[in-house]
């Protein structure tokens, strides 16, 4: 074996040694300060989520914890660098499909994170028994978002033109992505 195959091989156990760090569990109330962490920069910045940008950090988490909310966190190594909500997109009849919301650490973009966090989000929603997934609002500036939903097997379904208030961009649409599970 070549130093080539062999530094391949050792980055591909290294990358998988990795992977096998990052857990996603139920959040708790210890999570708290850590999901805040995550929430805020994303919230200040205003460019992918319709909340407030000077959202207070008990309002914020109010949201994030809302009633009917399952709240997971992915952590690696102890850090949490993750979070998503997980419940029913409708009640009655439409109440078979999930929704969604997820927010990655900024300090961990580029890791896997959310794609982790959507694969366990997928598995998740079917084990209680829900057939679908639906992002109400995803916001079409958010390239790297569109993206990987479309390759966990999202379709975009509709498009609300000029929908979002875009900080820098202006007005933008905003997408509705749809699957089953």
């Amino acid at each position: 074996m070549g130093p080539q195959a062999w530094r391949a091989k050792r980055c591909r156990r290294h990358a998988l040694s990795e992977l096998r760090a990052m857990i996603i569990r139920a959040a708790t109330a210890n999570d708290a300060d850590a999901i805040w962490k995550i929430l805020e920069p994303i919230i200040r910045a205003g460019d992918t989520y319709t909340l407030p940008l000077d959202m207070t950090p008990e309002d914020a988490l109010a949201y994030w914890h809302s009633r009917g909310h399952e709240v997971f966190v992915a952590e690696e190594n102890g850090e949490i660098l993750g979070t998503y909500y997980l419940h029913a997109n409708q009640k009655g009849g439409g109440a078979h499909v999930a929704n969604c919301g997820y927010m990655t650490a900024p300090w961990a973009s580029g890791r896997g994170i959310a794609r982790a966090m959507c694969q366990h989000s997928l598995g998740h929603a079917k084990s209680r028994g829900f057939r679908a997934m639906q992002f109400n609002f995803v916001v079409s500036s958010n390239e790297r978002a569109v993206d990987l939903w479309q390759r966990m097997g999202f379709k975009i379904v509709g498009s609300l033109p000029g929908a979002f208030l875009h900080p820098t961009l202006g007005l933008v649409d905003a997408l509705v992505m749809y699957r089953m599970l």
